[in-house]
């Protein structure tokens, strides 16, 4: 049966025309393209082949080309129509170039690219029911339905682009096609830490106000003035508050949320390199013999052109293309914000990663080729590539930047940080795929990653990459021979976690590396594992909250009493329900709405106080709501890398088994190694190794210091020698600096201590090492590589066979040099492998109390036949295909870890944030628990803890790690039961263990912990640890941290601080308080969140007496008109009373300080009891009730006994209006200054002002005064007389209890 594609063509010459046939016979090529539409492709034999490609290359082909397009030229243009419809066929997409068919397995590789790829903008259907089953069950092609076969088009369009089907599913794998547009839409690759958006702020905002009781309480006031029965006075005197409050606190919010998008605009705009691609005019993806759209267009209009314009189009169709890449490339500049998924980027050293990527190629900055468009030689290096993958820039496009070539000497390693991602301070090592590190960049559009779902597990990734053939022919009459289309198929290469980079870790390697998007936005690792931004409330804000329901039903119980006391009759027409609710209204005021302007507008001002602090520059406040929080902080949780300390790793101590050294005795050391690796003068130099000997000075005659100068010698080679840190130069200012790369930022601390005491690493590869004198420049020490342990986390040591070079250094030899083994650990797994001695846990003990990270040096000499034996045995253990970890560790004990000679032990610091021990102290002083939470190991948190005196001189620390068994998790608790004074010291397994199945016997226990530091934490863990006690003790919990991996921590807390980073300011832009450095927190703790606190507290207590006394005055006033619910102070004078008459006066007490800065900072303990609520607790509010009741009964009831309460007397009533309205305002003012501490000019100032302002606004209220009687002496006796029973009593109360119980601020200041 004919193949489904065998169709017939009218138009199509005779199959056994002479002129096809010897043109089939001379020239294959030209005939495989017209065959492709005239004749079912034929798989011809080898021999066939080899025979037309020796003619071909034998006949001059350009005349029979052009006699063919002569007698063809005319039917060629209705060929092409059909051949259209047919190149399209599925099977057709898998044909090479040549018209073969390619395998089954290659039948869904698009090869040539449809004719709607370019001109349709219309957005595609999904594919249809039958299309999925097609491709699922492989239904002949006359079934399946027609897909677009499109293969390369390169476009820089983005994702959700009118190309795009339709949105990825998340929940799925994804197929990314390398520098191509993709055919699902991904999120932006955006950062946001914002809390609204356009849609979604009006709502949120208001049902955050309306969820507070007091603003939903004033608006139903406000709508019941609707109600012609219940109104009283102005309509805007009770909807002008509330409108007010809401615009304040929304513009607020605005404002907060416009700075935080600024922010993350800031960080979505910084620009990275993107290699653009472009198909070259010879590899554009069409097969020979069909043209694309445009150029047969152009064909059509121009055919007068004659012959020769056939000729050219064949022979561009047909000219040869060996070398010529499948696209050329260039470099553009994008943001940040502009990446998508398939971009190829550029990264160079110390560049923040911007969205999840997986590495192409890594080389080094002196591989990069000129910066030209140059032809790029053959590499010679061994390649998976079966392909010719020698590429060729566009030479009409010259790059910008340096292009890149395949180097075949770059080793496709690359470091990375990854501190601000999982807190870990070791550098991570990541590899290119093989497939990709020696595959040409024009060839990357020819790849294709298959990855995963988005994932937030930082240390895991499954994938795959694969290389697809080449789409086009290369034929080349000279050469001989037709390359062919596909070399062997689609060839793949897995991918793991090495070979990925994730958003927000820095590149720390010198050179550069090309990596493509594979997750962007909010799919990356570190958007996953951070929680959305929410809305903070502050405690103050919930304790207001409960006080004012409290106001409220006092308000009712008035209303209530009132009405019952009138016995429940109709007054004035009214029934006693409507009486009851307009008594509601009248008392509204005991519920002040204005509380929350005043509150508002001082979080204002405390935040302007913040960041003008010129001791704390840099300090940003970006959530202005929540400033007295800071002040009622009860735990505090710190990361450790980059917030306790700076990530700088520095030698601080050696010791050598009989001497130590440290700081100025570090001279000393510096002498033994000049002595011992500088040549005698007048001698050529020679290679030191350690059986060299020891040349002692004339001066140093002494044994003892001879001994020395060798365990010196000896210990420093070793640590020259015993490490993975590889040397690298650069240019800065026109000098050549060396840089080190190392995984352990450790190793990098102590090879740059080598070469300050002078002895320099030079050179290092896999095979070789070079040492160099840093006195006389010489080499001095060279050795080959023969094994190297690596460092793990379970074995704790790393280890490395070398060989000595020896002879003089312009000719060594290696043949019979010295084997030795290297070793290098923590003493806990040391102590058992050196040889015995009694000194090692003494001195390790030493500087682990010194909060320094020890290292114990050994080395051990081996013979060349025991060598020899280990290598043999190792090889076959490294070979076993079960336990073989075991096995190679039980090789690697039994011939080099036992009785290694003890050389010494280091002692590195990791550098502390600039005052981290004092603050750290000064917190705990005032009462702060203190939590550590790292993703940093075991020890290095140990360490920390201890030098950063976290954890005190002596204090028991209780550690737990790797647990699995609930049993040890019960004891462990049990333990720390009986011993509330230790720290506790956890890892993140077991952790997680304990909030599996112990969460609340474990946190009951924990935050009681004077201290508890909690490592190998992921960013998820760090959240629900701040969130667990913020659920268990509904205290304050403050969170500080500098990296990515905090912003879940940080936006989990109640307070969330950031401090801006070296890497990124991701924590500053997702915290609430941004700072610079970690000392600057006790300043904004105790100072500035102190003061907050305590002056919103008093600020909210004297909105609420003076809401509560105007009610009081409307009680009595009440009582004695026989219960009607009239209004006394109607119209401006209750809307002047609560603003222009008193609300500067009251709102200048944000100004006041109880103690002085120094003071604050000399006595923590002053921030220790402000956790109690004290400042507003239930106590002082009921004191501040009852002063108003007080004042208020005083005001009203002695000017109504003194001027008279006629109400149909117009005059009396005026009269009495004036005097206790002025003494309630005179009353407001004076209870003011009376709680004043300490005077600012502005308090000073506004009291005097607004009486002013009261006196002079005076003469034009005659609406509400008899203005003769004001004048009068009679108003003014009376004035002073009530005043001063209102004032007097309530002051001397406050004057005996400050004598007899003094406040803690009265007795530090001693007064």
């Amino acid at each position: 049966m004919a193949t489904p594609h065998q169709y017939h063509q009218p138009n199509a010459p005779d199959e056994d025309s002479d002129l096809e046939l010897d043109l089939e016979e001379l020239d294959p090529l030209a005939a495989s393209s017209s065959a492709a539409a005239s004749s079912p492709p034929r798989r011809p034999s080898k021999e066939r082949r080899k025979r037309y490609h020796e003619l071909g290359a034998r006949i001059p082909l350009r005349n029979l080309r052009v006699g063919r397009l002569r007698s063809t030229r005319r039917t060629q243009e209705v060929e092409e129509e059909d051949l259209r419809g047919l190149i399209e066929d599925d099977d057709a997409a898998n044909r090479s170039s040549g018209g073969s068919l390619g395998q089954s397995g290659d039948d869904h590789v698009p090869l040539l690219p449809s004719h709607h790829a370019r001109g349709s903008k219309r957005r595609q259907p999904p594919p249809s029911a039958l299309s999925r089953l097609s491709s699922n069950m492989r239904l002949p092609n006359f079934l399946s339905s027609k897909q677009n076969t499109s293969g390369t088009q390169l476009d820089d369009g983005g994702e959700g682009g009118p190309d795009a089907d339709e949105e990825h599913d998340p929940t799925t794998q994804r197929t990314i096609t390398v520098g191509h547009l993709q055919t699902s839409r991904f999120p932006t690759n955006a950062v946001s830490n914002a809390k609204y958006t356009p849609w979604s702020f009006l709502p949120r905002t208001l049902y955050n106000e309306f969820s507070f009781f007091i603003n939903m309480y004033f608006l139903l006031v406000a709508m019941s003035q609707i109600i012609p029965a219940l109104r009283i006075g102005y309509l805007s005197t009770y909807i002008f508050p509330l409108a007010f409050v809401i615009t304040i606190t929304l513009t607020k919010e605005a404002l907060d949320d416009i700075t935080r998008r600024r922010r993350d605009a800031e960080a979505n705009s910084e620009g990275y390199m993107v290699l653009k691609f472009e198909e070259n005019s010879t590899g554009n993806g069409l097969a020979p013999g069909k043209t694309s759209d445009s150029k047969r267009r152009m064909r059509k209009t121009n055919k007068s052109g004659g012959r020769l314009t056939d000729i050219e189009d064949e022979e561009q169709r047909l000219s040869p293309s060996k070398g010529v890449s499948t696209a050329s490339y260039f470099e553009i500049i994008k943001p940040s914000r502009g990446l998508k998924v398939g971009d190829v980027v550029k990264l160079g050293k110390d560049q923040r990663v911007p969205a999840d990527m997986v590495i192409l190629k890594s080389y080094s900055n002196d591989t990069t080729p000129p910066n030209s468009a140059t032809i790029v030689p053959p590499d010679t290096s061994p390649t998976l590539v079966g392909d010719d993958t020698n590429g060729l820039l566009d030479l009409g496009k010259t790059p910008s930047k340096p292009s890149i070539a395949a180097t075949g000497g770059a080793s496709g390693e690359a470091f990375i940080r990854t501190d601000q991602l999982d807190g870990e301070t070791d550098w991570k090592l990541r590899l290119t795929s093989p497939l990709t590190q020696n595959l040409d960049v024009g060839e990357f559009t020819r790849l294709q990653v298959i990855a995963g779902k988005p994932d937030k597990k930082v240390n895991e990734f499954y994938g795959t990459i694969e290389l697809k053939p080449k789409r086009h022919s290369r034929y080349d009459p000279h050469d001989g021979e037709t390359q062919p289309t596909a070399s062997s198929g689609v060839q793949s290469s897995p991918l793991n976690i090495d070979n990925t980079v994730w958003a927000n870790t820095v590149l720390a390697s010198s050179g550069s590396v090309l990596a493509v998007v594979v997750y962007t936005g909010p799919q990356t690792r570190q958007a996953l594992s951070t929680s959305p931004s929410r809305s903070k409330t502050g405690l103050l804000e919930y304790e207001i909250n409960s006080l004012t329901k409290f106001l409220c039903i006092f308000t009712l119980s008035l209303s209530f009493v009132l009405v019952a006391m009138a016995r429940f009759r109709v007054i004035e027409g009214r029934v006693w329900w409507a009486s009851m609710l307009r008594f509601l209204i009248l008392f509204s005021t005991i519920v002040p709405v204005g509380l929350r302007v005043n509150l508002d507008m001082g979080k204002s001002v405390y935040a302007w106080f913040i960041e003008h602090d010129q001791s704390i520059p840099g300090t940003v406040v970006r959530t202005s709501t929540i400033p007295e929080d800071l002040g009622r902080i009860e735990y505090l949780l710190s990361d450790k890398t980059g917030t306790l300390t700076q990530n700088e790793m520095e030698m601080k101590k050696i010791h050598v088994g009989t001497v130590s050294y440290a700081n100025e005795a570090m001279d000393e050391v510096s002498s033994y190694i000049r002595q011992s690796f500088t040549a005698p003068a007048g001698e050529a130099p020679t290679l030191v190794t350690p059986s060299s000997t020891y040349t002692a000075p004339l001066t140093s005659t002494t044994r003892t210091r001879r001994e020395i100068g060798s365990r010196v010698r000896d210990v420093v080679l070793a640590l020259a020698l015993c490490h993975n840190v590889t040397p690298t130069t650069e240019e800065e200012d026109g000098e050549t600096i060396t840089t080190y790369q190392a995984s352990s930022p450790d190793e990098i601390a102590i090879v740059r201590w080598t070469e300050a005491v002078g002895l320099k690493l030079l050179q290092r590869d896999r095979e070789s090492m070079t040492l160099q004198s840093c006195e006389s420049g010489n080499l001095v020490v060279r050795v080959r590589v023969l094994n190297v342990f690596p460092f793990t986390s379970e074995g704790k040591r790393m280890g490395i066979v070398v060989k000595f070079y020896h002879g003089p250094a312009s000719s060594p030899t290696d043949e019979d040099g010295e084997i030795w083994f290297y070793q290098k650990g923590a003493d806990t797994v040391m102590a058992s492998i050196v040889a015995a001695n009694d000194w090692l846990e003494e001195e390790t003990s030493n500087m682990a109390r010194e909060g320094l990270r020890t290292l114990v040096v050994g080395r051990k000499k081996l013979s060349p036949r025991t060598y020899e034996d280990f290598s043999t045995k190792y090889a076959q253990a490294s070979l076993a295909l079960h336990n073989r970890d075991n096995a190679v560790a039980e090789v690697v004990k039994e011939y080099l870890e036992h009785n290694i000679e003890l050389l010494g032990v280091t002692g590195v610091e990791d550098k502390l944030q600039r005052d981290v021990k004092p603050s750290l102290e000064l917190l705990r002083n005032a009462g702060i628990k203190i939590w550590m939470l790292t993703g940093d190991k075991v020890e290095t948190a140990r360490c920390v803890a201890v030098s950063s005196k976290l954890v005190a001189r002596g204090q028991y620390v209780h550690t737990i790690q790797k647990m699995k068994r609930k049993d040890l998790a019960h004891d462990s608790l049990d333990f720390l039961r009986g011993k509330p004074d230790a720290c506790l010291l956890i890892d993140g397994e077991s952790l997680a263990l304990m909030l599996t199945h112990f969460r609340s016997q474990f946190i009951s226990i924990a935050v009681l912990l004077p201290a508890v530091v909690a490592c190998r934490c992921s960013p998820t863990q760090k959240a629900d640890v701040a969130k667990l006690i913020r659920e268990y003790t509904k205290k304050r919990v403050c969170c500080i941290g500098d990296g990515g991996n905090d912003v879940s921590m940080i936006q989990a807390a109640d307070v969330g601080v950031g401090i801006v980073g070296k890497e990124g300011k991701q924590a500053s832009l997702a915290a609430d308080f941004s700072i610079e450095q970690f000392c600057y927190l006790t300043k904004l703790l105790v100072w500035h969140g102190r003061n907050s606190y305590k002056r919103s507290a008093k600020l909210s207590q004297f909105v609420i007496h003076r809401g509560l006394i105007i009610s009081i005055c409307q009680t009595v006033y009440s009582i004695a008109s026989e219960f009607k619910p009239d209004a006394l102070y109607q119209d401006w004078l209750l809307v002047g009373y609560s603003t222009v008459y008193t609300m500067m006066p009251v709102f200048s007490l944000v100004l006041d300080r109880d103690v002085d800065e120094s003071v604050a900072n000399l006595y923590p303990e002053l921030y220790a009891e402000l956790k109690t609520g004290r400042s507003l607790s239930y106590k002082s509010f009921f004191i501040w009730v009852f002063v108003s009741i007080y004042q208020g009964s005083m005001i009203q009831g002695l000017s109504q006994l003194l001027v008279g309460v006629d109400v149909s007397g117009t005059n009396i009533f005026q009269r009495m209006v004036s005097v206790s309205f002025t003494v309630l305002v005179m009353n407001e003012l004076i209870m003011v200054a009376m709680e004043v501490v300490t005077w600012h000019w502005i308090m000073i100032a506004s009291i005097f002002g607004t009486a002013t302002i009261y006196f002079g606004s005076v003469p034009f209220l005659s609406g509400y005064y008899d203005l003769s009687y004001v004048s009068s002496l009679d108003f003014w006796w009376k004035f002073a007389v009530i005043a001063m029973i209102s004032l007097v009593p309530p002051y001397a109360a406050k004057i005996l209890g400050r004598t007899l119980r003094p406040p803690s601020y009265r007795k530090v200041r001693g007064i």
